[in-house]
């Protein structure tokens, strides 16, 4: 397909991008850490991390990965929690010390626990107290041979231990669990910063997250991101932005979960590149607390799914938020709906801009106009790069105006799906492009639109669900 897109760009949006200049994710990292070391990169429940500290934290977590633990360059670690500041120290950590992450959702079952760990060969977990229970009761049928275990408040000072003293004590959200080896976040972080960490040299073709999905065909699998994969998007993504975002003046809000590849890719990378703050939202179904945050903070860029913003327009005290400060809200995992988006624009004054992608693609593969000038009901343009085309049950091109499965070709595409070349074989085409399963039109100006899927799937909060689930 021509790329008819290209003519409706921003004019300072290039059409492709260089990632040549990065060896690895963590080049970028440095690279923020060297410019921006005293500006705050993570917050949560008031608490801040900066640049300098968070590399500090995340070459101790590194080290104890490294030389008390005797994990090796493509060993994977599983990190299961909710957005606390924790989870920013071990994906850099983990990634300083060549590890592959096995995001896991914190609501998965013992059941799906097992699998993903069986699967991803985990032999080290770090774990937030609330599922250790969980993790107790499948551990012996699972590969894990490490356990590091963190409460909410392990890294918010005496404030953090009072709410860990309240969660467990009062509120009884930790179930009982026995794991007797099990290792405390802070033990390990102390432990690390006693010995030096052995830099591991990571290429753009290492694998750096396994995220599992249940695809486009409903088994769930994990799929290989590289360092090219997320270093691609990441770009992909700052260049879109670029014409509203300012280096080293945003504040970004995450209700969304780190654990998924559209939270992951926007605020651990694309953020930190540019020198934001990410607050970190640990759970975003309170949402009276999320709305006093809101209220609080002087939000730059908000990030989220169509139910949430759906949620906040229909609660009472939303009324009171004034957001002066926010130039852009961005929908991904889910359609966004025409009222939502209405009513959004009317309450708040900016738009919410539609974007697309699949945990196969990095996640972006379209992304509308930032300044609200694209159009509403589509998914977008697809962004710098990328390729797409519609295509028939042969595979072959569909004609100008007709409806046909969206396939994706770029740099941000997955190498394929873990240990699974029978499922990779099935999505990905003999010349590079993957099927997404979304039939979808395209306009003369090369909006995108979904209108139909091929296989029967639910999407609930931004998460596929298939009917046998």
């Amino acid at each position: 397909m021509e790329k008819i897109w290209q003519k409706s760009y921003p004019k300072n949006v290039p059409n492709e991008i260089d990632i040549s200049r990065y060896q690895n994710l963590l080049d970028i990292f440095t690279a923020s850490v060297a410019k921006f070391g005293n500006k705050k990169v993570f917050t949560n429940f008031g608490k801040s991390l900066t640049y300098k500290q968070l590399d500090e934290l995340s070459t101790a977590f590194a080290s104890y990965l490294q030389n008390d633990l005797g994990l090796k360059k493509g060993d994977r670690l599983a990190i299961q929690m909710p957005n606390v500041l924790q989870y920013p120290v071990a994906i850099f950590g983990a990634l300083k010390a060549g590890l592959i992450i096995v995001n896991t959702n914190p609501l998965y079952t013992d059941r799906e626990m097992k699998f993903q760990f069986k699967d991803s060969g985990a032999k080290a977990i770090l774990i937030m107290a609330n599922f250790a229970d969980k993790l107790a009761a499948i551990r012996k049928d699972t590969p894990i041979e490490h356990i590091i275990i963190t409460e909410i408040g392990d890294m918010l000072g005496l404030k953090g231990k009072i709410m860990n003293v309240v969660i467990k004590h009062v509120k009884k959200m930790v179930p009982a669990y026995s794991l007797p080896d099990a290792v405390p976040f802070q033990k390990a972080i102390a432990l690390g910063r006693t010995k030096k960490l052995q830099l591991v040299t990571t290429s753009l073709d290492d694998i750096a997250f396994l995220q599992y999905t249940g695809g486009t065909t409903g088994v769930s699998k994990g799929a290989m991101l590289t360092h090219r994969n997320m270093v691609a998007n990441m770009q992909q993504v700052c260049q879109w932005l670029k014409p509203v975002l300012l280096e080293g003046a945003e504040v970004a809000i995450a209700p969304l979960p780190m654990y998924h590849i559209f939270c992951l890719t926007v605020h651990a990378f694309c953020l930190v590149q540019i020198g934001g703050n990410n607050i970190l939202v640990t759970n975003p179904k309170d949402l009276p607390a999320f709305i006093k945050l809101l209220k609080s903070t002087p939000v730059t860029l908000l990030t989220g799914i169509n139910t949430l913003y759906n949620a906040l327009l229909n609660h009472p005290d939303f009324k009171e938020v004034r957001l002066p400060t926010l130039k852009l809200s961005v929908a991904g995992g889910m359609a966004l709906q025409r009222a939502v988006a209405e009513k959004w624009q009317a309450a708040v004054g900016t738009p919410i801009v539609e974007g697309y992608g699949l945990t196969e693609t990095s996640p972006v593969v379209c992304i509308n106009l930032v300044d609200g000038t694209g159009k509403l009901g589509y998914i977008g343009l697809p962004i710098p790069s990328t390729d797409v085309s519609l295509l028939d049950e042969n595979e072959v091109e569909v004609a100008a105006g007709e409806p046909g499965e969206l396939a994706v070709r770029g740099p941000q595409v997955m190498k394929g799906y873990w240990q699974r070349p029978d499922e990779t074989e099935k999505v990905m085409t003999k010349n590079g492009w993957l099927k997404t399963g979304d039939v979808a039109v395209v306009d003369e100006n090369g909006f995108f639109k979904i209108v139909d899927r091929k296989k029967d799937m639910i999407l609930v909060s931004g998460f596929n669900v298939y009917p046998n689930e």
